[in-house]
């Protein structure tokens, strides 16, 4: 178990210990009470107040030493933790256009749009990673780090919660997606960097072409999983009735690029996933978490017992002693 100091500077002050010792040796040079001769008291022999006499210099010593130590704050681990990470950043880079309304997915029995179900994978996705950094971009017309890279799921899957159709201006720039991704792994020394991107749509928004993004993936060694969501066709689309108010649904053809999504997982060595239905969705993310796993073990310390207080009482308690011995048994006359 590990053992350390959280304020090392601060034992300098051990330097005490010595400096006092160095003026109670030249204060033990005076005497107190002069005597004509020593003769007699020589054969009476030393008595145990004598022997003992230096004994509040060590209190007094102790005392420092203890309270200093005491300042340091020493700690030590008492449990120790072994993780196994998979040494993996990844960023879920998720599409929340209006096109992700269709409702073409289904989730125990009850009909959902496309983002609802794809969030509720994506969760079920984070909670079976461990020791992997996970961070999420959320992107429409425009793109924007819903979440940077985190351990702590638990704020991950809030924020993943938040997320909502309509918090972007609509449209669909994957490119500045993939861009924005690309910046949150940028700085990332894990020993492998993915981004798992999710769209139903084609490129249409943006200033960057998801082609030329790829190629910026494949220089910084990033690895892309594309993935397309929605059903060929026509599906059920939300409409709003402009009599009553009410909406209403309308079968409409969602073009989904396919060929794009392909380049941009071959240009960096990823894959191309369609998902069609809720049960190929779970699949897919399954076959990710698989594909992306490589092992190394950690160990550290996640809990320390603070020492600290016992040095305080053994402190106080030394100096206690010393001030008692100093007012009784070895009080100094004037």
């Amino acid at each position: 178990m590990g053992f350390s100091f959280h304020n090392p500077a601060l034992l300098f002050l051990l330097f005490l210990v010595p400096i006092y010792l160095f003026f109670y040796w030249r204060q033990q040079k005076g005497v107190a009470i002069r005597f004509s001769s020593i003769r007699t008291l020589k054969e009476i022999g030393p008595s145990p107040t004598v022997v003992f006499r230096h004994s509040v210099a060590v209190f007094r010593s102790l005392a420092i030493i203890f309270l200093v130590l005491a300042l340091g704050r020493p700690q030590k681990g008492v449990r120790e933790t072994r993780i196994t990470t998979e040494g993996i950043d990844i960023v879920l880079t998720v599409d929340v256009s209006t096109s992700m309304l269709a409702e073409d997915f289904t989730w125990g029995g009850k009909r959902y749009n496309r983002l609802e179900v794809a969030k509720r994978v994506i969760a079920d996705f984070i909670r079976e990673r461990s020791g992997d950094r996970i961070g999420m971009v959320v992107f429409a017309g425009q793109a924007y780090s819903q979440c940077p890279l985190t351990v702590d799921y638990g704020v991950l899957l809030e924020l993943l919660d938040k997320v909502r159709i309509g918090m972007i201006e609509d449209r669909t720039a994957i490119g500045t997606a993939i861009a924005t991704s690309l910046n949150r792994l940028r700085e990332s020394e894990a020993k492998s960097k993915i981004i798992i991107l999710l769209t139903d749509g084609e490129n249409n928004a943006g200033k960057i072409d998801p082609q030329t993004a790829a190629k910026m993936a494949e220089t910084l060694e990033i690895k892309i999983y594309t993935i397309g969501i929605g059903s060929k066709g026509p599906v059920p689309y939300p409409v709003r009735d402009p009599w009553t108010g009410q909406f209403v649904y309308k079968q409409v053809v969602i073009p989904l690029n396919d060929a794009s999504l392909q380049e941009i997982a071959r240009t960096t060595k990823g894959e191309y996933f369609l998902a069609s239905n809720t049960k190929m969705l779970e699949r897919i993310f399954a076959t990710i978490d698989e594909l992306e796993k490589t092992t190394g073990e950690t160990v550290i310390y996640t809990e320390y017992n603070e020492l600290f207080p016992y040095l305080i009482a053994l402190g106080v308690l030394s100096l206690l002693v010393d001030i008692t011995l100093r007012k009784t048994r070895f009080r100094r006359l004037p």
